[in-house]
Parts: structure tokens; C-alpha cells; sequence
């Protein structure tokens, strides 16, 4: 398509269909009820979605699971090779969300075929290496710490004060760089993800900081996940390990911090996992499953572009096309769901959701590992700590974050008995 095709069609629909109405991929129903609006557009559309991004920026949106499950199984038709889109000429360089999806940039994420499996040879290993007990032992102070600095209030924000700071600390010893940067970064990939004014700001500081760990660990190598990155055999460029350093940290940040947030919402508000509170952990591992199915923080992907003009779910998709990956929705859709109950025990067990993703791009199985163990260790600590948690206001009253792509809360406030601190705070 070209940049005047897409100016001329800008007026009476979708700039890739002008015949299709599409649907703007923002307001305050992908916050409160996304599960109602993707039955609507599954209904109205079918499983492929013209939308629009903000700045009128269109793309589609894949939310059946059998059409997910074909777009991420066919990396060669829908490769994640962010230069084939055709709609570069109308980016604006300001454009909010363009630190998400940003140019052809040479990282795990963002490569494809041999180049993409190159940096899969280097990052995987490095992952693997993580020991789970000792990552355990290290979610579980920090927890205790951050615990131990509201825990004698009798109150405090599980969001603010807990899950938005909880896996940044714990990656901190994992990756290599300094625990006190861990708000800051935090803050940069929040910015980042929601698109906020200051993500390009936010963009920039997360990668000089991960330019300036890089330089330290060249010098000083020690015992952690970016200088085994530099161990392997093949050299890499200091762009191509930056990428991937600021890829690692973020996919594993703000979902883990999300999980924790929906995983505990979940259990106050669900009279189901009231066990869990008096201290059945097989509950925490339960209502976490339910979360990845029902609330998984990750509900939208970006993206794939198509290599050539093809049809997917009787749409027309041309070459260059952005296609969005619906994980939550795709979760919901009835082709799938139709063997599921609503109970708890519909899902026990059952992991064939797309929280993780899928085919050759899908997280790795040594993160998603890393993941649960921040996860489910930090809520077991903190049911242990403050067993009589409770919402300090009605469910409806809590805020979504403002993004469509992620899903979690803004805040969690709650109450609970004042406790002692385990060591004194300073």
C-alpha cells in the first residue's frame, strides 16, 4: 500500500480496507471490560480486526486462536521484521508508541530467520543458567524487605509499593545492574509501555543505562546474566547486546509485575481462592494460572508484518501490513473455550493460552521459569506475612492501567493487621 492510497482512504474507513470501519484501539473499555468488547468485535468483525492506533495508525488486530496460532507458527509469511512496514512514511518521529515497535533493530526481538536464531543462541543459554533455588532465596528477601517497609502501617498500595518493584529488584541480581536503579528502570518501561508523553525520555534513559551496564561488565564480569552474554564464542556488537538487555529486562518486568498485581486482585475478590489467604499455597499456583487465561497481563503483541499479500480470517492482509497479536483475546475465543468451565479447576493444569506467546518468538521456556518463580514466590511470602490482606476499597473501584496492550492496576490498595518487621528498615 501507498503512503497515498492509505491518505486517500484516511476518510472513509480503514486506511488498509476502505470499506472497513476500523476500530480505534484505545478507550476506557480495554481497561474495564475487555472480555465484553472482544466478544463485540469477534461478533462484528470475526477473528481479524481492522484497528487503529493512536495517531490514526492502522494495523490488525488477530484475535481468533486458531488465526493466532497460524500467524505465530508462520514466521516466514508474518515475520517479526518491523522494515517491512508499509506505513513508515507516516510515522511521525514523535509518534507515542514508536519506542515500542521502533525500527529495524538488531535484538532477539526484533530479528529474523538465521540473524534471529543467532541472538536465540546467545540469550538462552544465559537463561538457563539462572539457579532457581538461588533465584528463590533472592525473591524471598527482597520480598521480606519491601514487606517489612509498609508492614507495621497496617496499610499500603500492593502496586506502587510491591509488584511494580518487586521483579526489577530480583532481575537486578539476575542481569547484573544496580538495585537502587531499579525504580527508575521500572518507571522507564512503564512509560514505555503505556505510551505516555514521556516514552521517548523514558526510551532513552533505559538504554544508556543498559549501554553503561554493558561497559561495566565488560570490565568487572562477575557471576550474572550479561556477562555470560558475553562469554559466548560469537561476538556480538555493543547495539546488538544493548537490545537485548533492554528486551530481557523489559518482557520479563512488566508482565511478572502485572501477574503479581492480577494474581492477588484475583484471590480478594474471588471467594474461590479464599484458601489461599489462610495459607494453601496449591491455591496461589491456581488462581496465577487462572490469571494467564482470564487477565494475563500481556493481552496484546506487537507485532508481526506480513511478507506478501495473503487472506487470514476472510480479510485481505497486504504485504507490509501490521498484525497485532490478541493474546487475551484469542484466550476467550469460543472455538477453545467451548471444553471450559468458569471454575478454577477448567484451567488446572491446562496451559494452552497464549500468555507466553507462541512458535519460533514465543518467550523462552527458561523466562517463563524465571517468571513463576518470581511471581508465585513474592505472593506466597506475602500471604505468609499478612495472612488477613484485604482490598481497602469495593473491587470496582480499582483502576486499570492505561494501555491496551498490557493489563494490570494503577493501584491495589489494602489493609491488614500492623505487623513486626523482620529486620529493622532504614
Amino acid at each position: 500500500m501507498t503512503t497515498s492510497s492509505a491518505e486517500s482512504s484516511a476518510s472513509t474507513g480503514c486506511p488498509m480496507r476502505p470499506n472497513t470501519t476500523a476500530v480505534p484501539l484505545a478507550g476506557p473499555r480495554f481497561h474495564t471490560d475487555p472480555h465484553h468488547l472482544y466478544r463485540e468485535m469477534r461478533r462484528d468483525h470475526g477473528p481479524v480486526v481492522a484497528v487503529e492506533l493512536p495517531g490514526g495508525v492502522p494495523a490488525w488486530l488477530v484475535i481468533g486462536y486458531r488465526e493466532l496460532h497460524q500467524v505465530t507458527s508462520d514466521p516466514e509469511l508474518f515475520p517479526r521484521d518491523v522494515g517491512l512496514w508499509n506505513q513508515w512514511p507516516n510515522i511521525p518521529e514523535d509518534w507515542p508508541l514508536r519506542p515500542m515497535f521502533g525500527s529495524r533493530r538488531p535484538s532477539i526481538y526484533f530479528t529474523v530467520g538465521a540473524e534471529h536464531r543467532r541472538h536465540v543462541a546467545m540469550v538462552e543459554p544465559a537463561l538457563e543458567s539462572v539457579d532457581p533455588f538461588e533465584l528463590r532465596r533472592t525473591c524471598e528477601e527482597l520480598t521480606d524487605r519491601l514487606i517489612d517497609g509498609f508492614c507495621g502501617r497496617g496499610s499500603a498500595d500492593l502496586i506502587g509499593e510491591f509488584a511494580a518493584l518487586l521483579p526489577v529488584l530480583t532481575l537486578a541480581s539476575v542481569i547484573g545492574f544496580p538495585a537502587e536503579e531499579g525504580p527508575q528502570l521500572a518507571w522507564a518501561m512503564n512509560e514505555i509501555a503505556d505510551g505516555g508523553l514521556e516514552s521517548p525520555t523514558a526510551y532513552a534513559l533505559f538504554q544508556e543505562r543498559m549501554r553503561y551496564l554493558l561497559a561495566v561488565k565488560k570490565d568487572r564480569p562477575g557471576a550474572d546474566l550479561v556477562s555470560r552474554m558475553l562469554a559466548h564464542p560469537i561476538p556480538f556488537t555493543d547495539e546488538e547486546y544493548v537490545e537485548d538487555l533492554m528486551t530481557i529486562t523489559a518482557v520479563a518486568h512488566l508482565p511478572i509485575a502485572d501477574w503479581i498485581g492480577n494474581s492477588v486482585r484475583l484471590m480478594l475478590t474471588d471467594d474461590r481462592f479464599a484458601a489461599a489467604l489462610g495459607g494453601a499455597r496449591s491455591s496461589v499456583g491456581e488462581a496465577m494460572n487462572e490469571v494467564l487465561w482470564e487477565d494475563t497481563p500481556s493481552q496484546i503483541h506487537a507485532g508481526r508484518w506480513a511478507a506478501r499479500d495473503t487472506r487470514l480470517g476472510e480479510k485481505t492482509i497486504r504485504a507490509g501490513d501490521l498484525l497485532l497479536l490478541g493474546l487475551a483475546a484469542a484466550n476467550a475465543d469460543p472455538h477453545v473455550r467451548q471444553h471450559l468451565g468458569v471454575d478454577t479447576d477448567a484451567h488446572s493444569g491446562n496451559s494452552a493460552h497464549f500468555a507466553f506467546s507462541y512458535g519460533e518468538y514465543r518467550c523462552p521456556f527458561p523466562a517463563q521459569q524465571i517468571a513463576e518463580i518470581i511471581a508465585s514466590t513474592s505472593i506466597e511470602v506475602l500471604l505468609d506475612r499478612l495472612p488477613d490482606l484485604d482490598l481497602a476499597v469495593p473491587p470496582q473501584n480499582l483502576v486499570r492501567r492505561p494501555s491496551a496492550f498490557l493489563r494490570g492496576m494503577t493501584s491495589l490498595p489494602v489493609v491488614f493487621t500492623p505487623v513486626r518487621a523482620l529486620r529493622s528498615t532504614p
